[in-house]
């Protein structure tokens, strides 16, 4: 399936990270806290949106910003354009 994003809205895949406590047990999935880091995989039709943001970059997002939806099997978020916190440049 295919989607792509209307307005000021991004379809963004959340980057989900392996977290470890300090005496090295692994956490389960619902003992995490949701991501807030992901990868954008399309950018809706606002021309000033396309401008900012591009399909591939990394953005902060607010933790419980957006809606969720599943796409093959895999979680992923539509966010609206005031969700995004920053874009993650490598330094």
């Amino acid at each position: 399936m295919k989607i792509k994003p209307v307005d000021d809205r991004l379809l963004v895949r959340p980057i989900h990270e392996e977290e470890k406590t300090a005496s090295g047990l692994y956490l389960p999935d619902t003992a995490r806290e949701k991501p807030q880091e992901g990868e954008i995989l399309a950018v809706g039709t606002d021309e000033e949106l396309q401008k900012i943001f591009k399909v591939g970059d990394r953005v902060l997002y607010a933790r419980y910003g957006g809606n969720e939806i599943k796409l093959d099997g895999e979680s992923h978020l539509i966010l609206s354009r005031s969700d995004i916190l920053a874009i993650v440049e490598d330094a």
